[in-house]
């Protein structure tokens, strides 16, 4: 049987073959074999440009971006492209290095062809730091060049909401629910608009379906507590913002700021009143 061909004709090499099989690796969420992969090729080219892509991506994926970085800042070396800077964009935004993060993204969104994701790391980075109006230009763009891209419609659904338009919000969620059945970011944004419009109790069902999927949300433990709160279902909300605050100890002070706003937490005046049903945990 011939030997698998490239676009020039010639036989692909064993390291083009070992890159290949860590991408297949990667999208079938085989990380560590796709990191194994990558470094043998690398072990013996150092500078194997493809190599270091998959393996910044697979440490990228492991919440390692310090160590992704330098990979893919050889691999976008004397290079425009838009899937390596976008990458390389997301471990600088990871590692807390923002600034670089933006820079390398609005390189991103400006190449040819267009790279659609490009346009959602870019919007919700954005996002992130409340340029909100900026954040839906560039979302709507990506949405143009990928229609169905689910987490862009959430992205887009969020910002909507921080903007105020809570039809807008809920239609785009909507959107990535039919794109992607089940979405829960846009199942936690459609139950966020209706805690909005003050419709607690199919909020606190979606919210439900959110911890069905993943119980960790401590989100959506907290907003669920909310809703419970005003319909006026004491204990069980107790419970869930006791169980937020337990999954993320920095959710305190949201908790108890949702317990005051209550019509029934407004009786609690004073701090030592308020810790006995909200008892400080340790902080993260």
């Amino acid at each position: 049987m011939p030997g698998r061909q490239n676009r020039t004709g010639r036989a692909a090499s064993a390291e083009e073959r070992a890159v290949a099989q860590a991408k297949a690796a990667i999208e079938a969420g085989r990380i560590t074999e796709a990191e194994q992969l990558a470094r043998d090729v690398l072990a013996r080219k150092p500078a194997h440009r493809a190599a270091a892509h998959v393996l910044g991506v697979a440490l990228l994926a492991q919440g390692k971006p310090s160590d992704a970085i330098a990979l893919l800042e050889i691999a976008i070396r004397d290079s425009a492209d838009p899937v390596i800077e976008t990458h390389l964009a997301m471990a600088l935004r990871q590692a807390g290095r923002t600034n670089d993060a933006m820079a390398c993204l609005e390189r991103a969104v400006t190449r040819e062809p267009p790279f659609p994701p490009a346009f959602h790391e870019l919007g919700t980075l954005l996002d992130s730091l409340n340029q909100f109006e900026r954040a839906e230009a560039v979302l709507r763009k990506g949405l143009k060049l990928s229609p169905a891209a689910a987490d862009t419609w959430c992205a887009l659904g969020g910002v909507l909401l921080m903007r105020g338009d809570r039809d807008g919000a809920q239609m785009a969620f909507a959107r990535a629910l039919v794109e992607r059945r089940g979405h829960p970011g846009a199942l936690f944004g459609q139950a966020c608009v209706l805690r909005d419009n003050a419709e607690f109790a199919r909020a606190a069902e979606i919210y439900r379906e959110v911890l069905r999927q993943d119980p960790e949300r401590a989100d959506a433990r907290l907003q669920l507590g909310y809703c419970l709160l005003e319909l006026d279902q004491w204990e069980e909300a107790i419970a869930s913002l006791r169980s937020a605050i337990a999954l993320e100890p920095r959710l305190y002070e949201k908790a108890c700021h949702i317990l005051v706003r209550s019509a029934r937490g407004r009786f609690w005046l004073r701090p030592s009143a308020l810790a006995q049903v909200l008892p400080v945990g340790p902080r993260a």
